[in-house]
């Protein structure tokens, strides 16, 4: 037990507003299963920063609970890390309004995620989207995280996060831990297959560069044969000159542990088209036990549903001590 509590804390999450993707899991959950060996790690399903896009109920509730499954089918062990369903975990929004009250208006509209997004969803800038990065901020003052696995596109969020925590703590005291972005060196950055100068998303525009744990076998080949290449037939790694064959080289090496240099090797005078078809029959390999598994754990909703009733549980006594230190120093009267 006195080794638990000398662990550092490390607090991820993914929207479940898709399945999820193969940059995800090299990039980001396959990383995640050695951590909790050396971390106290908490995952959540960030069910509550999904609505500031409208979503449909029945649908939020389904990939939600396919996020899980595809989370406990890709390694992460439930005795070993706490998995929770953010909304099930109200501390979370509590912070979130207190914090609110410490992050300034000026600092909210330098914020480049809410540019983008005002600027995708016109017909529907609310106020959730411009508050977005507070409750991203309670999120992971809530557990008093150290670590927060990021990509270099979410930087910006724990900087503002620091940014509350030290507001609060110079009024207050040290009350929150002052989190550190975590880049895991061996997180493979996976780009899109039809515009590999973006990262593989699963938003609708990028529907056929986009490979998901739960495609089927034929679906990843087929979207492995129309993957964009560059031109010139010579297959080496230059992501600046040939970002298309860049990318399947990346993609090769992080699903069979080979260097580039040893996949240039091996393809040296060989045409794009049998590279193509190797890299996603590699892919195909390294998902398919996971989307197996996730299948046979969506088919136990039992399970399922003890798993983030558990995860919920224990997310909740350790967030609830925080919340009231915190509703302590800002003068609530306790309950």
């Amino acid at each position: 037990m006195e080794q638990q509590q000398t662990k550092k804390t490390i607090l991820s999450g993914i929207k479940p507003t898709g399945t999820l993707t193969l940059g995800s899991y090299l990039g980001a959950i396959k990383n995640w299963v050695e951590l909790a060996n050396d971390y106290e790690c908490y995952y959540m399903l960030a069910d509550m920063h999904a609505i500031t896009v409208r979503q449909d109920p029945a649908e939020l509730r389904r990939r939600t609970l396919e996020q899980l499954a595809q989370y406990i089918a890709a390694g992460l062990d439930p005795e070993k890390n706490t998995i929770f369903i953010q909304s099930h975990v109200p501390q979370h929004a509590e912070l979130s309004w207190v914090l609110s009250c410490y992050a300034m208006f000026g600092e909210m509209t330098r914020m480049t995620q809410f540019k983008d997004k005002s600027a995708k969803n016109a017909d529907n800038i609310n106020v959730g989207l411009f508050t977005y990065p507070v409750l991203m901020a309670a999120d992971i003052l809530i557990y008093n995280a150290d670590l927060v696995p990021v990509g270099d596109d979410q930087r910006q969020h724990v900087e503002i996060t620091r940014d509350i925590a030290q507001r609060f703590n110079s009024i207050y005291g040290d009350v929150f831990t002052l989190p550190e972005a975590y880049v895991p060196k061996t997180g493979a950055r996976v780009m899109s297959l039809q515009y590999p100068e973006n990262k593989m998303s699963k938003s609708e525009e990028d529907t056929g560069g986009c490979v998901s744990i739960l495609d089927k076998p034929e679906d990843i080949m087929r979207r492995f044969k129309r993957a964009v290449t560059d031109s010139g037939s010579e297959i080496r790694f230059d992501a600046k000159e040939k970002p298309g064959i860049s990318n399947l080289i990346q993609i090769l090496s992080a699903c069979t542990g080979r260097a580039f240099s040893e996949i240039e090797s091996d393809f040296s005078g060989k045409g794009y088209g049998d590279f193509k078809l190797a890299v996603g029959e590699a892919v195909v390999e390294t998902l398919r036990p996971v989307r197996e598994e996730a299948e046979k754990l969506l088919a136990d909703k039992t399970y399922l549903e003890t798993v983030y009733r558990d995860g919920a549980a224990r997310a909740q006594r350790r967030a609830q001590r925080l919340l009231s230190k915190v509703y302590k120093k800002v003068g609530f009267v306790a309950l």
